[in-house]
């Protein structure tokens, strides 16, 4: 209390006015550590990895097998894939890979509905069933990551549309409304009970019904394709971290059930004009040709519709004819009809179409992140992947951020890489893409 009655009230002020800078501050973007090791195999395009001492468990979702390598990437063990050659079937495309009890792991197949627990040398030890076959798909990773937190596996519910009113002939059903919010829980494996833990805010899908003159219903969902969202991760020590997209904050949840909140983290926001916005959604639009021109049937699919990666998400056009189902966005040919229904007036659905929101929709400030773009690593930081506000050469930018909220480092990976997994003491694994060729890499952190 001295101190304060003797130092002068401008001078406090200084030295308030200085710690907030301080805390504001944005480090300097630096490059990563030099590369170490490079696999061998040749993967797909959607990697999640398991690091152990002696090596890496890699989940090859695109090509539908589970591998074990050696701490030089090499060596390929095959432990689950869809051939008779190994007694583990990969069964399923929604399959999830995530750390367990010591240095075992969780591999969950979601249309067998199991688990497998499999050691550090790839041996499967033991199989049990998923806790809620409902939420199976949510645990097998193929939207949010799910994590285990030393008892209970967190992972983001399944957002309920809510369906109003019914179908009545001659007019269009009323859509679903889908909501903006979903909650992440947990699961006990004990004892199969679930608890939520937060809410997290997801892109919105705004959907479109109406009836043409031949009687075909056509449903249009509409999304924006730079969306304010939330994201999370579970921490090494248990912790949960909800980070907030609308102001850049994170929420945390402790392992004592304590909850708190630390300051903003410093961003080079970078506001939208109205031509901003133009401009953004005719880069979009421009984007959307060039892949429906070069994989016609893909772009736009359920995948870029939910999965809120980038901007290349966009809406999708479904035709039905009375009573006549669609099996999904590749089922006819490009642009085209498949014509069913009864009484031969017609149905099925068109190719994939983009349908973004107006300009006027998209936020006023470029937001911080996608959604999915929030990892956490074995030394207790977590890793969100930026959305550029400038013209950045290289590849993507990941502020590093510690267990008390604080930016500590800005991260640069080469080009055309992208981070799926670490290991302790810095160990940080790169999803590589040359041409048309996929492989994994690791990097150290400094």
């Amino acid at each position: 209390m001295a101190m304060l009655k003797s130092t002068p009230c401008s001078a406090i002020a200084l030295l308030m006015a200085a710690t907030v800078a301080a805390a504001q501050h944005q480090p300097p973007t630096r490059q990563l550590g030099p590369l170490v090791a490079t696999s061998t195999e040749t993967l797909g395009g959607n990697v999640s990895v398991r690091h152990f001492k002696s090596g890496v468990l890699v989940n090859d979702v695109q090509n539908r097998r589970l591998l074990l390598l050696d701490s030089s990437l090499a060596n390929a063990l095959v432990v689950a894939d869809t051939t008779p050659a190994t007694a583990n079937a990969y069964s399923g495309r929604a399959a999830g890979l995530l750390a367990y009890r010591g240095d075992s792991s969780l591999f969950i197949d979601a249309q067998s509905l199991s688990m497998l627990v499999i050691d550090p040398m790839g041996k499967v030890a033991r199989v049990m069933s998923v806790p809620r076959s409902q939420d199976a798909m949510m645990l097998g990773n193929v939207i949010g990551g799910a994590s285990f937190d030393g008892s209970r596996i967190v992972y983001r519910g399944m957002p309920r549309p809510q369906f109003r009113g019914g179908f009545t002939p001659g007019s269009a059903p009323t859509p679903p409304e889908i909501p903006d919010s979903t909650a992440v829980v947990r699961v006990d494996l004990a004892t199969r009970q679930v608890d939520t833990v937060g809410f997290t805010k997801i892109p919105k899908i705004k959907m479109d019904v109406q009836r043409d003159d031949n009687g075909n219903i056509r449903m249009t969902s509409q999304v924006n394709p730079l969306p304010v969202v939330d994201d999370w991760a579970v921490l090494s020590d248990g912790s949960i971290a909800f980070v907030r997209g609308r102001d850049y904050h994170i929420d945390w949840l402790r392992p004592d059930g304590s909850r708190e909140s630390s300051p903003k983290i410093p961003f080079d926001w970078q506001r939208l004009t109205d031509e901003d916005k133009v401009v953004f959604l005719d880069s979009v639009k421009a984007q959307r040709e060039r892949m429906a021109a070069s994989a016609p049937g893909d772009a736009g699919g359920p995948g870029a519709m939910l999965g809120g990666g980038g901007p290349g998400g966009a809406g999708m056009t479904i035709v039905l004819g009375d009573g006549g189902g669609a099996g999904g966005p590749r089922g006819g040919a490009p642009g085209g009809t498949a014509r069913g229904g009864p009484g031969g007036r017609g149905g099925g659905m068109t190719g994939p179409q983009v349908s973004l929101v107006s300009p006027s929709e998209l936020p006023d400030y470029k937001p911080p992140f996608f959604a999915g773009q929030v990892r956490a690593d074995q030394d207790g930081n977590l890793w969100i992947r930026t959305i550029p506000t400038k013209g950045i050469a290289g590849g993507p930018v990941y502020d590093v951020i510690n267990a008390n909220g604080q930016l500590i480092d800005r991260v640069q990976v080469p080009k055309d890489r992208a981070i799926v997994g670490f290991g302790a003491g810095g160990v940080v694994y790169l999803l590589a893409r040359e041409g048309t060729t996929t492989k994994l890499e690791r990097a150290r952190f400094q």
